[in-house]
């Protein structure tokens, strides 16, 4: 987002804060729900964007045409909390898209917070994600965005169904909404980093040709907590391939101990020869 978006949505977001802080974890998720069926509603309806963020509008009146559409439609809180996002100053109607599309995903977050379940959310993400890009099939088939979201979102509750929590199963169908524009694998990717950002957390991507014992994972985590200042949240791959050691990914930086990487860089070294 530009500045001014920044801005907006900081207002928009600080208001949710406030909200959460004295609402019942249901009543927060029914609020979320709310606000994702209109980040839907504007990803349908492009003038309806451009309406809602026209700079050349007064804020109190994209607001009030809010209201006009979608009172008695969604619940009092989640309009609240949508006008005062369209109420702000927008560099472009995608990124109020992106706004009200986050507001609603952090909602379904803080849900969870306060439920003490965020934790085992950020899991489920996590490993579902995993489970889909272990199978070129159900990547696909999930991943398509010809095939109707209905089909593609009955498909995950199927697979998660008794197996995650219901606010996991909300946020994977953001997913597949391509939250944030991103593709499905990279929304659950970003998905899973908020959760960690909401417990103040940063996430290390490790990848290892055996599964790491939990002291080893126990001992990694607070070497990486050392490095970066907070808490760390390890997140395992398994991969074969890489022979031995660990590759870890912290946001834009990379440490690569692998007998993979090491036997590449003999390869070239001798190819140079």
């Amino acid at each position: 987002m530009q500045a001014a978006s920044r801005e907006s949505y900081s207002a928009g977001a600080e208001r949710l804060d406030a909200y959460v802080r004295g609402a019942e974890p249901s009543a927060v998720a029914s609020t979320a729900d709310d606000i994702l069926s209109v980040a839907a509603l504007l990803r349908r309806e492009p003038r309806l964007r451009r309406a809602l963020s026209d700079p050349a509008r007064p804020g109190a009146d994209r607001a009030g045409l809010l209201g006009d559409m979608l009172r008695g439609r969604i619940g009092a809180e989640a309009l609240d909390l949508v006008a005062a996002l369209v109420s702000g100053r927008w560099s472009a109607p995608s990124e109020l898209l992106d706004g009200v599309e986050r507001l609603g995903v952090e909602a379904l977050l803080a849900s969870a917070d306060s439920a003490g379940e965020l934790g085992e959310v950020e899991d489920e993400l996590f490993r579902f994600g995993q489970v889909v890009s272990g199978s070129t099939e159900l990547s696909n088939a999930l991943s398509d965005p010809m095939a109707p979201a209905e089909r593609r979102a009955g498909l995950t509750g199927q697979l998660l169904d008794g197996k995650a929590r219901p606010v996991t199963v909300r946020l994977v169908e953001a997913a597949l909404a391509g939250f944030g524009g991103r593709s499905f694998i990279g929304a659950l990717t970003r998905l899973v980093e908020l959760a960690a950002d909401r417990r103040d957390r940063q996430v290390a991507y490790v990848t290892v040709a055996a599964p790491l014992t939990d002291e080893e994972e126990r001992r990694l985590g607070a070497r990486l907590s050392e490095m970066y200042g907070r808490e760390v949240s390890v997140k395992q791959t398994v991969d074969p391939d890489v022979l031995g050691g660990v590759r870890v990914r912290v946001g834009s930086d990379l440490y690569d101990g692998t007998v993979l990487r090491r036997l590449n860089e003999t390869r070239n070294a001798l190819a140079k020869r």
